[in-house]
C-alpha cells in the first residue's frame, strides 16, 4: 500500500514515519526544500523521543520517502493525508489557508482514485470545502476522476507521540463513503491490535471530536488552576484537594495538576477555534470563555508572586528560569507559560538567565540577545536573586539543594509546577513559593 502525506510538521511527520514502521510505503510532501533535504538525510526539525531513529530507520528501508514534488508523490497511492498547520488568525478562528492549497495540488494532479484524508485541526465543515476545492480543479482539468473524503484527526501528545501513535486509546474517522471506512480501516488495522478500534461517524462529527477532547482537557486545567489559586487565599492545600477529587473515577487524575497555565500547538489554537466557531453561528460558549481567560491569567501568576515578594521592585534582579517549553520532552515554546514570564521580566527590568534541556534554540529564536542561556542548570543560578520553574523537566526533581543554596546569592524559588514539597523546602532553608498553597 503506497499513501501520501502533505505537510512534514508534528502531525504529519510522525504520522508518516509511524505508517511506514508497519510497512506501508509513504511519501511525504512539502514546499520547504531545505527541510525536506535534511529529512532525506534523517535529520528532523522537532524534537519528540525517538523519532529521529525511526525515520533513519525506515528511509534506510526504503518505506518513508521525502519530497517537494506532490504531483509525483500522488501517482499510484491510495490515500493522501493532508496535515499541514492550521494556525489562529487574530480573531482566533483556524487560518485554513494551507489546507485548501493543498486539496486544489491534489485535485490538480490527482491521476486516479484517491481517499482524501484530512489529518490536520479543522473546524466543522472544513472537509466540505475540501471536497468543493478538489472537484474545482478536477472539473477545470474536464477530469471525472473519482476521490472520497475523510476526517482522521490526530490526538497525539508531544513527548510520547510515537507511543500514541502506534498503541492508541482511539482513532476516530468520519466518512460518508463504504469504501473510505473500508481503506481506513485496512490502514490502521496493525494499530488496533491492542483492542481499541477505530470508531466510525460521519465527518462532521468527527471533525468536532477532535476540539471537544482539547477542550475538555484544557477544561480541566483551568478549573484546577482557579481552584488552586482558591486554596492560597483561603488557606488549603491544593495538593490534598487534586488526590481527593482525582480518586473519583468520574473525575480522574489526568490533567487535574495546578500549575501556570496551559500552553503548546493544540490547547489554546484550539479552544479559541471553537469558541470563534460558536460565535460565528451565534452561540456563546461561556465555559470556554471562562477556560480560555482563566488560563490566560495563571501564565503570570508567577511573576504577580514575584512582584509580591520584591515589593513590586523586579528591577535589577537576576533570575534564573529552570524550563522553557510548554511541558516536557518537547522543544515546542508555542504559548509557554515561559515566553510570558520572560516578557514580564524584561519588561520590569529584570535579569534574565534560562536552561532548557531542549528548547533552547528556540528560545534564541524568541528572545535572542535579550536574555542569557545556560549550557546546564546550575549555570544559571550564579549570584541568582530567584529561580524560576515554569516546565517540570525530569532532572529539575532532584537537584542537590546545598549546591543550588551555594550558587545563589538568596535562597527563593518560585516553582510553576509544584515539583517540590512546601514543608520540605521550608527545612532546608528556602523561601519557597508554588501554586495552591498558601505561604508564610
Amino acid at each position: 500500500m503506497k499513501i501520501t502525506i502533505v505537510g512534514t510538521g508534528y502531525v504529519g511527520l510522525v504520522t508518516g514515519t509511524c505508517f511506514s514502521d508497519v510497512g506501508i510505503d509513504v511519501t511525504c510532501v512539502d514546499i520547504d526544500t531545505e527541510k525536506i533535504r535534511k529529512l532525506n538525510q534523517g535529520e528532523i526539525p522537532i524534537y519528540e523521543p525517538g523519532l529521529e531513529n525511526m525515520v533513519s530507520k525506515n528511509i534506510d528501508k526504503k518505506r518513508l520517502h521525502f519530497t517537494t514534488d506532490i504531483a509525483a508523490a500522488l501517482k499510484g497511492c491510495e490515500a493522501v493525508f493532508i496535515a499541514v498547520g492550521t494556525p489562529s488568525d487574530e480573531d482566533g478562528s483556524a487560518d485554513l489557508k494551507h489546507v485548501i492549497k493543498v486539496a486544489e495540488d491534489i485535485g490538480k494532479y490527482m491521476e486516479d482514485y484517491l481517499l482524501i484524508v484530512t489529518k490536520s485541526t479543522v473546524p466543522v465543515g472544513t472537509s466540505d470545502k475540501v471536497r468543493k476545492a478538489v472537484k474545482e480543479q478536477l472539473q477545470k482539468r474536464g477530469a471525472a476522476i473519482p476521490f472520497d473524503i475523510a476526517s482522521n484527526p490526530e490526538f497525539l501528545k508531544e513527548g510520547d507521540a510515537i507511543n500514541d501513535f502506534l498503541k492508541p486509546d482511539r482513532i476516530v474517522v468520519g466518512t460518508d463513503s463504504p469504501r473510505a471506512e473500508e481503506l481506513m480501516g485496512k490502514l490502521y488495522k496493525p494499530f488496533t491490535l491492542n483492542g481499541h478500534p477505530v470508531i466510525f461517524m460521519d465527518v462532521r462529527s468527527s471533525e468536532m471530536t477532535k476540539y471537544a477532547a482539547n477542550a475538555m482537557l484544557a477544561t480541566k486545567i483551568s478549573f484546577i488552576n482557579d481552584i488552586a489559586n482558591l486554596c492560597e487565599i483561603i488557606g488549603a492545600n491544593v495538593n490534598h484537594v487534586r488526590k481527593g477529587i482525582g480518586s473519583d473515577s468520574r473525575i480522574g487524575n489526568k490533567f487535574i495538576y495546578p500549575g501556570t497555565g496551559y500552553g503548546g500547538s493544540c490547547f489554546p489554537k484550539d479552544v479559541k477555534a471553537l469558541i470563534r466557531t460558536a460565535k460565528e453561528n451565534s452561540y456563546q460558549l461561556r465555559v470556554l470563555q471562562a477556560v480560555e481567560d482563566v488560563n490566560e491569567t495563571q501564565k503570570s501568576v508567577l511573576v504577580r508572586k514575584m512582584k509580591q515578594h520584591y515589593n513590586d521592585h523586579l528591577k535589577g534582579l537576576k533570575v534564573a528560569i529552570w524550563g522553557l517549553s510548554f511541558k516536557p520532552q518537547t522543544d515546542d515554546m508555542r504559548e509557554a507559560p515561559s515566553q510570558v514570564i520572560i516578557s514580564s521580566l524584561l519588561a520590569e527590568g529584570a535579569e534574565v538567565v534560562v536552561y532548557d534541556p531542549v528548547a533552547i534554540h528556540e528560545a534564541k529564536r524568541l528572545f535572542g540577545d535579550k536574555i542569557e542561556y545556560a549550557r546546564e542548570q546550575y549555570e544559571t543560578l550564579l549570584d541568582a536573586d530567584c529561580l524560576v520553574i515554569p516546565t517540570e523537566w525530569p532532572e529539575f526533581r532532584f537537584p542537590a539543594f546545598e549546591v543550588v543554596k551555594k550558587l545563589m546569592k538568596a535562597p527563593v524559588i518560585f516553582d510553576g509546577r509544584n515539583i517540590y514539597d512546601y514543608g520540605e523546602m521550608q527545612k532546608k532553608g528556602f523561601r519557597y513559593y508554588c501554586i495552591g498553597i498558601q505561604t508564610v
